[in-house]
C-alpha cells in the first residue's frame, strides 16, 4: 500500500491547481540548452519503448520512471543505468512521483483503466503529458482529460502516432482538394492475429489465480475495480477485459478509426449515431471483448466504418485477411477513386485499381519529438495530437463498444433483415464469409447485433432509445482514492 496518504496528495493538488506550487516546464525560463526532464510512468512494453523513444529526442532527457510492479522498475532502472551511466529516479506510486518537482513532464503507458487519472493529477501538479492511446476507459474521462489539459495550461499529446506521418498529411490533403472526387465512405481496419497461440487469448478460468509478488495490486488496479486475478497472465491480456481494457477496438483500432476520422475532415464531435456488430468467437477462453466486430459511425455526408478481426483468413492457416492490400490500416472510398494506406503513407488508385499517385511516410517517427517541442513552445497548435483529438477518436470506440454490450445474438439472416446501410450490409457480409472459413457455428457462437444508438455531441451522452442503458456505460464507478474528479 502507499505510504502517500489521499489528504495529502489532495491538498498538494489543490495547492497546484492553486497556482501555489506549479513546477513544470511553464514556471522556469528554458533556454535552448536546458532539456524538458521527462519521466515515464508504466515501464512494461510500450512503456519500455517510451523510455527509449524520449531519451532519444533533442532537448529531452529522462530522468525517472515508475510502475506498480517492482520487477519492471528494478530490471529497467538498471538496463538503463548500464547503457546510459547514470540513475534514474523510481516509483512505484505515481502519486509520489508527480510531487517530484525536478520532473517537467510524465508519458504513460499503463493500462487503460488509469489513463485519464494520471494525466488529470499530472495537469494538476504542473506537468505536461504524453498519453498513450486510448486516452480513456470510457468516453466521460476523456472530457476530463480536455477540460484538465485547459484549465492548468498543460501540453497533452495522444499517442496516436501515424498523426505525425507527413505521407498521411500529403495524401489527406490530395484527397481534401478533390483529387479523387467526394468521399463516400472511410473505413478503418484492424485485421490482427488475436487467435490461439497468439497474444489474444486469455487463458484462465473464474479464479483466483496468484498475483505476481513483485506487484502492489491495489496501486495497478488503481481506478477500477479489485477483482480477483481470473486469468494466467496480468500483463497486456488486460485488454481483452471490460474492467481494464476495450478490446481490439480500443486497442490497435483506435489508431486506424483516428486516421479514418481524419480523413472525413477531422470532424470535432462524436458521431450522432453508432452501431457494433460482432462478438468474441473462435477462441473459447476468459475474455470479454469482441475479437470479431463491425463498429458503423453515421457521419454525414460519408460514413465512418471500422472492422475488427482477430481470427486467421480459415482455419489452419495462420495469415490474415486484407482488405485492398491492408491488414491494419485505412481505405478511403470516393467517387473517382480511392486511397488505401496506413502508418508509412499510401497509394491513390482509380477506381479500376490502377495506381495513380503514392504517397510515402515515416509511420509515427518524429511524433514523440513533436511533444517535446511544444512543451518547449507551450503552444497547444504545435502538437500533431491534442488531447481532443485523442478522446474524440477514442470515444469513438467506446461509443461502439456500448452498442456492443447492449446487443442481443442474432442469426445472420436476422442481422440482414436490420441492416438498412450498404456500405454496412457489404462489411456484415464478408464478416459472415470470414466466419465460416473459421468455421464458425453460428449455432453455438452466434453474432451479437447491438443496437443504433443516438448520440447528442454536444452533452456526449446517448438521448432517445435505450439512452438510459448506454448511458450507463458512458461513466464508471471508482475506487478510493482512484477517482477521477468531477470538477478537475
Amino acid at each position: 500500500m502507499s505510504t502517500v496518504t489521499r489528504r495529502s496528495f489532495i491538498k498538494s493538488s489543490m495547492a497546484v491547481g492553486a497556482g501555489l506550487a506549479v513546477a513544470g516546464p511553464a514556471s522556469r525560463v528554458l533556454g535552448a540548452n536546458d532539456d524538458i526532464r521527462v519521466a515515464v510512468v508504466g515501464v512494461g512494453g510500450q512503456g519500455g519503448g517510451h523510455m527509449r523513444y524520449f531519451h532519444g529526442c533533442k532537448g529531452a532527457r529522462l530522468v525517472a520512471i515508475c510502475d506498480a510492479d517492482e520487477n519492471q522498475v528494478r530490471s529497467k532502472a538498471k538496463a538503463f543505468k548500464d547503457k546510459e551511466g547514470y540513475a534514474l529516479k523510481t516509483y512505484t506510486d505515481v502519486r509520489k512521483l508527480l510531487e517530484d518537482k525536478e520532473i517537467d513532464a510524465i508519458t504513460s503507458a499503463t493500462p487503460n483503466h488509469w489513463h485519464s487519472l494520471v494525466t488529470i493529477w499530472a495537469c494538476q501538479a504542473g506537468k505536461d503529458v504524453y498519453i498513450e492511446k486510448p486516452v480513456c476507459h470510457n468516453i466521460w474521462e476523456g472530457r476530463q482529460m480536455v477540460k484538465a489539459a485547459r484549465k492548468y495550461d498543460r501540453i497533452v499529446q495522444t499517442g496516436t502516432q501515424k498523426r505525425s506521418d507527413k505521407g498521411l498529411m500529403e495524401a489527406y490533403k490530395y484527397i481534401k482538394e478533390g483529387h479523387l472526387g467526394a468521399i463516400k465512405w472511410s473505413r478503418g481496419f484492424c485485421y490482427k492475429p488475436r487467435h490461439k497461440g497468439t497474444n489474444g487469448i486469455v487463458y484462465g478460468t473464474n479464479g483466483p489465480n496468484p498475483l505476481p509478488k513483485s506487484i502492489d495490486y491495489n496501486l495497478w488496479c488503481g481506478p477500477a475495480e479489485m477483482e480477483p486475478l481470473r486469468r494466467k497472465s496480468l500483463h497486456y491480456k488486460w485488454h481483452w477485459v471490460w474492467n481494464t481494457g476495450n478490446g481490439d477496438l480500443g486497442n490497435q483500432g483506435i489508431h486506424e478509426v483516428d486516421l479514418a476520422r481524419w480523413a472525413l475532415g477531422d470532424p470535432n464531435h462524436l458521431a450522432p449515431r453508432v452501431m457494433s456488430i460482432g462478438g468474441r468467437v473462435g477462441v473459447d477462453d476468459a475474455g470479454e471483448t469482441a475479437n470479431t466486430q463491425i463498429l458503423f459511425l453515421d457521419y454525414k455526408p460519408a460514413p465512418l466504418i471500422f472492422e475488427v478481426r482477430g481470427l486467421p483468413r480459415k482455419a489452419g492457416d495462420r495469415s490474415m485477411d486484407n482488405f485492398r492490400g491492408t491488414r491494419v490500416g485505412m481505405c478511403i472510398q470516393c467517387e473517382d477513386g480511392y486511397f488505401v494506406g496506413g502508418g508509412g503513407g499510401g497509394w491513390a488508385y482509380d477506381n479500376d485499381g490502377n495506381k495513380i499517385k503514392q504517397f510515402k511516410g515515416l509511420g509515427g517517427e518524429g511524433h514523440h519529438q513533436n511533444f517535446i517541442n511544444a512543451v518547449r513552445s507551450h503552444k497547444v497548435e504545435d502538437l500533431n495530437a491534442d488531447i481532443e483529438k485523442g478522446h474524440i477518436s477514442s470515444s469513438l470506440c467506446h461509443m461502439g463498444n456500448i452498442s456492443h454490450r447492449l446487443g442481443k445474438q442474432m442469426t445472420p439472416d436476422e442481422i440482414r433483415n436490420n441492416i438498412d446501410n450498404d456500405d454496412l450490409m457489404d462489411s456484415f457480409d464478408r464478416m459472415v464469409e470470414h466466419l465460416k472459413a473459421n468455421e464458425i457455428d453460428f449455432d453455438k457462437e452466434p453474432i451479437t447485433m447491438g443496437p443504433m444508438l443516438s448520440l447528442d455531441p454536444k452533452t456526449e451522452t446517448f438521448v432517445g432509445e435505450f439512452s438510459d442503458m448506454a448511458n450507463m456505460y458512458v461513466k464508471r464507478n471508482y475506487r478510493e482514492p482512484f477517482v477521477v474528479p468531477e470538477n478537475v
